[in-house]
């Protein structure tokens, strides 16, 4: 997904849960926050105190320069390709599925911490984590030959809008010529993983076709058999809506203090979320139809999605390097940010997959 749905998408699924304002702009800019956080940060102060932060996302032109298989790890499996754990072997069990027993497991977890102060933002990086088990289910974190795509087989459904293909054609074309069929990937890694798992990472080899919210199209895998499989968007995208209302709605039961008590049933809003999703419009027309379905009522009840604010989270950031006393850092978002992401990327590979028998990292 991207972010018309990470940030407004997810602001409107927390106000109409019911959460106040404040927190669910922290809620949303946490889970947006997750594909922009895409660097090591190191943070001194004068006192002697540090923050040292992993990243939680890498940028394409980064994937293809730089990837390592531990970022594979530790970045792509634990924040955007949460394992399903179904089939039998490694490679398969790692596929990212819809509605798991792992997704409600993180969910679960992540509730625990509901009346910390890193509640909201723990709640923002679990968000993203779920709503790309719905966009990017069918594929997995690790470069896999399991993600292979016979790109010839790709087609859209009939009523995508020819401009629209037209254009999304020529985003996805420029891609592979640039970067090979698989997103480059397998041409640029120089590792073990390369060469003995022959694969791709994620949904590379179908470009940003999974992110689209609009998007009805089918696709064939190479391996373990070239099957074709249909992918209807916005039902997925539709779906992913519902489960993130529903995490929101126990967030605010689970801390009282972080909501309002004006929560709307997701079956009020249902139709006027299927109709945002289905546009045929690109990244910014789309966010402007959830900026304007709430602030026109059209989501149960009115209220603003004020715009996301990535140079503010960025800001705070640069302006703790070098301050004098470390303790400011506490209060401050980027901080709950990146302790926030620290407890997620814990949780997943030291204590959820490894109960489910798997070992990732």
């Amino acid at each position: 997904m991207q972010l018309d749905m990470h940030y407004y998408g997810t602001f409107a699924m927390a106000r109409t849960a019911g959460l106040k304002s404040g927190t669910c702009r922290i809620v949303a800019t946490a889970a947006q926050f997750v594909d922009d956080s895409a660097a090591d940060v190191h943070i001194e102060f004068q006192d002697g105190g540090r923050i040292d932060a992993q990243p939680t996302a890498h940028h394409v032109l980064d994937i293809i320069s730089h990837l390592d298989p531990e970022d594979q790890r530790q970045v792509w499996v634990p924040f955007h390709f949460l394992p399903g754990n179904q089939g039998n072997t490694f490679s398969e069990r790692l596929i990212c599925r819809q509605d798991t027993l792992m997704v409600r497991e993180m969910i679960k977890h992540h509730l625990g911490y509901a009346k910390k102060d890193v509640g909201p933002y723990l709640m923002g990086i679990a968000a993203h984590a779920c709503a790309d088990t719905y966009s990017h289910h069918g594929f997995s974190g690790v470069s896999s030959r399991r993600n292979r795509v016979d790109n010839g087989s790709i087609e859209f459904e009939r009523g995508l809008d020819p401009e629209t293909a037209h254009n999304i054609r020529d985003k996805a074309e420029d891609f592979f010529r640039r970067y090979g069929p698989y997103g480059g990937l397998m041409g640029s890694i120089k590792s073990w993983l390369a060469e003995t798992v022959s694969g791709a990472l994620g949904h590379g080899a179908v470009a940003t076709y999974p992110d689209r919210p609009y998007l009805k199209w089918r696709f064939a895998y190479e391996y373990p058999e070239r099957n074709l499989v249909k992918r209807d968007n916005p039902a997925d995208f539709l779906k992913g809506c519902r489960a993130l209302h529903q995490m929101f709605t126990r967030l605010g039961r689970k801390n009282p203090a972080l909501s309002d008590g004006s929560s709307v049933h997701f079956s009020v809003i249902k139709d006027s979320v299927r109709t945002i999703l289905a546009h045929q419009g690109n990244k910014e027309e789309r966010i402007e139809k959830w900026r304007a379905a709430s602030w026109n009522g059209r989501l149960g009840k009115r209220f603003r999605i004020p715009a996301y604010g990535l140079e503010a989270w960025g800001k705070e950031a640069y302006n703790l390097n070098g301050s004098r006393n470390s303790e400011r850092a506490l209060d401050s978002n980027i901080y709950r940010f990146y302790q926030a992401a620290s407890l997620h990327r814990q949780f997943v590979l030291r204590e959820l997959l490894p109960e489910n028998a798997l070992i990732v990292a």
